[in-house]
C-alpha cells in the first residue's frame, strides 16, 4: 500500500505546479507556462486590449483547470472495460433448448410430507349372480357381518351368489384432516366374475401400525364389463378388467396422521428422480432467488445439495414463524432440468421411449427379417391290402418354410438428437421389435451414447 501511494504521488508531482503557474499567469495577464517562448495563449494578445473579454477569461479559466486535472487523474487510473459479452454459440443454444424449465415442486417433495398407504378387507353385494362361488373366507366374512347385526348363522347356511370378498387399498395424503374424503380402489379377492353393480359395505381401512385411519363405503365404479355364457360351449366378451374398480371419495378420514417437515429451522427437499446435476441446479436457483429477497437476516447460501437426492434448505429468521410461505416461494421457482440420455425398451408390449439427449455415433446397420411359416396338415395312410379289413391311418404333419428377407448395409452418420435417430430408423422400414434389436446391437458396438434399459 505504501509503495502504491508513493508511485501515485511521484507520477502526479507536477500537477500542483501546473495549477499554481496557471493561476499566476491568469492573474498576471498572460498564460506563460514557464517555458521560454512557449506562450499557450500568445496569439490571444487582444485579450489585454479588450477589458470585457479579459475579465471574463480571468474568471472562467481558474474554474476549469482543477476539473481538467481531476479528469486526467481519472483517465490515468481508470479500470479497464469489461469484455463485450459474446453471442452464444449454436451448440450452446441447442443444448439450452434441450433442457426443460419446470417448477421445483415438480422435481422435489418435502421430507416428512409424504403419503401413507391403507388397506382393508370387505364385502360387496348386488352382483346379480356374478359373485363368489361359496369360498369359505367369503361365507365366514358374511357370517361375521350378520352377527354384528344380531343374526347368528353358521357359514354353511349361507350362499355367496350375489356377494364377493374384496380387498381395498387407498393412499392418504399428508396434512389431511379428520372428515376429509379420499379415493379407494376395490378388487375382487375370490372367484367373482364381475363387480358391476357392486355396493361396498362399511369397511375400516388400516395403517401399517394396525390402527384405523379411514372408513370406506359406497357403490363401486367398474371400468370394464363381461357378457355372454360362461363355461364349455359358451361364448363371452370382455373389455378391460371387470373385477376391479374404485370409489371416488369413498373413504372418510377418521384419524389424522401427524406431519413434521421443519427440523432445526431447516427443511429437506427430496428429488423424485435422483440426479447430481438437477440437485445442484435446484440449490443454485434457491440461493440466487432467496439472496435477492429483501430480508433483514440474510443467509449467504441457504440451500446445499447434500447428495443426488437431498437438498437441505435453511429457513431465514424472517420466515421462522411462517415456513409455509417460504416453502411456497421456493416450490414455485423455475429450474432447468437436465434429462439424461436414456432408451427404455419394453419387449412385452413393443414400446420404445427415448429421451431428447440420445445420440448415435457413426455406424452401419444391416437388419434382415426372418419369417417362419408353419403349415399344419394331416397325412392319410391306406392299408396295403385293401380287403384285409384295415382302417386308414391319419397322422399329423407340419411343413416349415423359412424366408429370410434381403438386408442392406446402411451407413448412418453421426446423429446428435433423438429426431435424427428416429428418422434414420424409420427410413429402414423396420418394426418396433426390430428397432429393439438394433438398439441393443448399437449399444454393444459402442455407437449408442445413452443408457439402455430393458423391461
Amino acid at each position: 500500500m505504501y509503495n502504491f501511494l508513493s508511485s501515485l504521488v511521484w507520477k502526479f508531482r507536477g500537477v500542483p505546479k501546473v495549477l499554481w503557474m496557471s493561476r499566476n499567469s491568469v492573474r498576471g495577464g498572460s498564460l506563460d507556462l514557464g517555458a521560454r517562448g512557449s506562450s499557450l495563449f500568445g496569439s490571444l494578445s487582444f485579450l489585454n486590449r479588450v477589458p470585457v473579454v479579459a475579465s471574463t477569461f480571468k474568471r472562467v479559466v481558474p474554474k476549469l483547470c482543477l476539473p481538467a486535472a481531476c479528469f486526467m487523474v481519472q483517465v490515468a487510473y481508470a479500470q479497464p472495460l469489461l469484455p463485450t459479452p459474446q453471442a452464444p454459440s449454436i451448440a450452446r443454444v441447442a443444448a439450452s433448448q434441450m433442457n426443460l424449465n419446470v417448477q421445483i415442486r415438480d422435481l422435489c417433495f418435502v421430507l416428512g410430507a409424504r403419503d401413507n398407504q391403507l388397506v382393508g378387507y370387505g364385502i360387496v353385494s348386488g352382483l346379480a349372480g356374478d359373485g363368489d362361488k361359496d369360498p369359505d373366507f367369503t361365507l365366514q366374512a358374511v357370517a361375521n357381518m350378520l352377527e354384528r347385526f344380531g343374526l347368528t348363522l353358521p357359514p354353511s347356511a349361507l350362499t355367496s351368489k350375489n356377494i364377493a370378498a374384496v380387498i381395498l387399498t387407498a393412499d392418504i395424503p399428508p396434512f389431511v384432516r379428520s372428515g376429509s374424503r379420499i379415493d379407494v380402489h376395490v378388487s375382487a379377492m375370490g372367484d367373482a366374475r364381475s363387480l358391476n353393480g357392486a355396493i361396498l359395505a362399511r369397511t375400516p381401512l388400516l395403517g401399517p401400525n394396525g390402527e384405523i385411519y379411514a372408513v370406506a363405503q359406497g357403490p363401486v365404479a367398474v371400468g370394464g364389463f363381461i357378457g355372454g355364457i360362461p363355461g364349455p360351449g359358451g361364448a363371452s366378451i370382455q373389455k378391460n378388467h371387470p373385477t376391479s374398480g374404485q370409489i371416488i371419495r369413498g373413504a372418510l378420514v377418521e384419524k389424522e396422521i401427524p406431519v413434521s417437515f421443519v427440523r432445526e429451522n431447516k427443511v429437506e427437499l427430496i428429488m423424485r428422480q435422483p440426479d447430481f446435476v438437477n440437485a445442484q441446479s435446484v440449490a443454485q436457483t434457491v440461493n440466487r432467488e432467496v439472496g435477492a429477497l429483501p430480508l433483514i437476516h440474510k443467509i449467504t447460501a441457504p440451500a446445499l445439495a447434500i447428495n443426488a437426492s437431498t437438498i437441505q434448505v435453511r429457513i431465514p429468521d424472517d420466515y421462522a414463524e411462517d415456513p409455509v410461505r417460504y416453502l411456497a416461494f421456493i416450490e414455485q421457482l423455475m429450474v432447468s432440468v437436465n434429462t439424461p440420455a436414456r432408451v427404455v425398451l419394453n419387449e412385452r408390449t413393443g414400446t420404445i421411449v427415448a429421451t431428447s439427449r440420445v445420440a448415435v455415433s457413426s455406424c452401419a446397420v444391416a437388419h434382415g427379417n426372418i419369417i417362419v411359416n408353419i403349415a399344419q396338415g394331416y397325412d392319410i395312410t391306406q392299408p396295403q391290402v385293401p380287403l384285409a379289413g384295415g382302417a386308414p391311418i391319419i397322422a399329423p404333419s407340419a411343413d416349415i418354410v423359412i424366408n429370410e428377407g434381403e438386408g442392406m448395409l446402411t451407413p448412418f452418420r453421426g446423429m446428435p438428437t433423438v429426431q435424427d435417430v428416429a428418422s434414420s430408423l424409420n427410413a429402414l422400414g423396420v418394426t418396433p421389435r426390430d428397432m429393439m434389436a438394433i438398439f441393443q446391437a448399437m449399444k454393444q458396438a459402442g455407437a449408442l451414447q445413452a443408457e439402455l434399459i430393458l423391461r
